[in-house]
């Protein structure tokens, strides 16, 4: 395959993976409101306390290897040794099916003892639902590994999608199910968290379906028997698998070298969430008892899917990032390292802190209208503001990994997990849930500022006070006041119409501000000069073609 054609082929693989990642994730996201409108805080709170822990139960089982299967079968396919690509997948199935079971069945038997460790006994029944996905899914990521490293990423993307529709068509019905037999809030999270089981066996279905169609269509294309090579000559396979070219066998302890730091890594991500589930029931319990400490604790979540949009958004970007840096390194272009870091940090601070304003004045009509009443709205409005961390430390951690500083993001949230734990035995059992979402924005903030502070450090970027905090706080600002206003004024209008205090109005009230919010903001980064046409060309990926769009609607000069 000729070169231009390989990265044409990675360009639109990568397209089509980012698309599918920000699709399942939105339904995974959005998937969190009808499951408490439908099954109420204590079915939230249980849900939200057992999911974080499946996720990095998951996370433990497929031990990194869907990363190695990639490396792997990406160089056995360079060398022309399909097979070895093919063992190479056989192996690594075997070793994630085996810990998914092994990790499944334990996870099953020792639901109690995670309950006593979390502090609540209502989370039992949603383990042992749980523990079924652990069966499937590490095989399921196994399969995508293989297809990744073909640089076939369309059965990955599509797996996505249906493992994400499924799992929420299945928690729905069983939600609707449940709910209308009369059961109580611990079998109807156990039901929801089934969803995960039944997505994770639809993905793997489809993985199967596209193994059994590649095997078919390689044995359609498989030559016949090649003639004997004559004297002095090598055949095209053996030349590639001679002494010089050979396919090294990928052992096992090979494969786990690979997988388990990047398995590490990944369980550094979600470690922020990981605090709360074992620290905020706990804490709350001596208050509310298990039942009601559980329905807090799903009023404290009520945030996260809005904020976890936001972050979504920037994890997906943030892959443009890396492989940009890191060309810029090989380059030696320190000026542009600077640029890139500078101009991408300037203006996802921007958007994270925006999206916390908005969220943050906003909160009272968005709670009402997604979850029905306003129970935790100044929780909400705390919690608005882990977007703006949150949002800079995943493009931070994506920078530095693309200058080549991997293990640094890692550490430093673990250290913001530990600031997250003191914080919370610290806050919560004074301030109940709103403790807990002061504890998560500075946890957020203090990862994002050790990121920053590193790239400072290492020459890659100038602070400045002006662009970090006085014209982006007069934006602010503006965007809070017209958002506020906008929504009183039709909270009023709404009112005297006789239409006011729904859900429905309250929905008017949010979209209302929200438009308001998003024009200001706008219109006040042109004037503000916050970003200029030139600057924003210089961003990778989408940075050209978003300074047409604004050109188009002239709002630069």
């Amino acid at each position: 395959m000729k070169p231009g054609t390989t990265g044409s082929k990675l360009l639109q693989g990568a397209f089509i993976l980012s698309a599918a990642a920000i699709v399942s994730k939105l339904i995974g996201t959005l998937q969190k409101i009808p499951l408490q409108n439908l099954g109420g805080d204590a079915v939230f709170g249980i849900y939200n306390t057992v999911n974080p822990l499946y996720t990095m139960l998951i996370t433990v089982a497929m031990l990194g290897l869907p990363s190695a299967i990639s490396k792997f079968v990406a160089e056995a396919s360079a060398g022309g040794d399909e097979a070895e690509g093919r063992r190479v997948l056989r192996l690594s199935a075997v070793l994630t099916a085996v810990c998914g079971i092994i990790i499944g069945m334990l996870t099953y038997a020792g639901a109690p003892v995670i309950a006593r460790i979390v502090g609540n006994s209502h989370i039992i029944p949603a383990l042992h639902t749980s523990a079924l996905g652990l069966a499937v899914v590490p095989l399921m990521a196994a399969v995508r590994g293989y297809f990744q490293g073909l640089h076939n990423m369309m059965p990955t993307a599509v797996s996505q999608v249906v493992e994400q529709s499924v799992r929420v068509i299945v928690m729905i019905a069983l939600l609707l199910y449940l709910t209308g037999r009369g059961a109580g809030a611990a079998d109807i999270a156990a039901g929801a968290l089934l969803g995960s089981a039944a997505g994770g066996a639809a993905g793997l279905l489809v993985m199967l379906l596209f193994w059994r169609r590649h095997r078919r269509q390689a044995n359609e294309q498989q030559p016949g028997a090649a003639p004997a090579a004559s004297a002095g000559e090598q055949s095209p396979r053996s030349f590639r698998t001679g002494a010089a070219g050979r396919i090294k066998r990928a052992s096992a302890w090979q494969l786990l070298a690979y997988g388990l730091p990047v398995m590490l890594g990944a369980l550094a991500v979600p470690l922020i969430g990981l605090v709360d589930v074992f620290t905020v029931p706990r804490l709350l319990a001596p208050a509310y008892g298990e039942t009601a400490s559980m329905a807090q604790f799903g009023i404290y979540n009520r945030g996260l899917p809005l904020v976890q949009i936001v972050t979504m958004l920037a994890t997906s970007l943030s892959v443009v990032f890396i492989p940009a840096l890191a060309e810029a390194k090989y380059r030696g272009d320190d000026a542009l390292i600077r640029t890139r870091c500078s101009l991408s940090l300037r203006w996802f601070w921007l958007l994270g802190l925006a999206a916390s304003v908005g969220l943050a004045v906003l909160a009272e009509p968005v709670n009402v209208a997604l979850y029905g009443d306003a129970a935790g709205s100044g929780t909400m409005m705390w919690l608005a503001f882990t977007a703006a961390g949150g949002t800079i430390s995943i493009i931070s951690a994506a920078l530095l990994q693309g200058l080549g500083a991997v293990r640094a993001p890692a550490l430093h949230l673990l250290a913001a997990a530990m600031l997250k734990a003191a914080l919370n035995l610290l806050l919560v059992p004074q301030q109940g849930i709103t403790g807990a979402a002061i504890a998560s924005v500075a946890a957020h903030g203090f990862a994002a500022a050790l990121n920053v502070l590193l790239l400072h450090r290492q020459g890659h970027l100038r602070l400045r006070l002006a662009d970090a905090g006085l014209r982006p706080a007069l934006l602010l600002a503006g965007l809070g006041l017209a958002a506020a206003a906008v929504s009183s004024g039709a909270a009023l209008a709404l009112t005297a119409a006789g239409l006011g205090g729904g859900r429905m109005a309250s929905l008017a009230q949010t979209l209302l501000g929200v438009l308001a919010g998003c024009a200001v903001f706008a219109l006040g980064a042109v004037r503000l000069r916050l970003l200029s046409e030139s600057e924003l060309r210089q961003l990778p990926g989408f940075g050209p073609k978003l300074a047409d769009k604004l050109k188009q609607l002239r709002l630069f000069p």
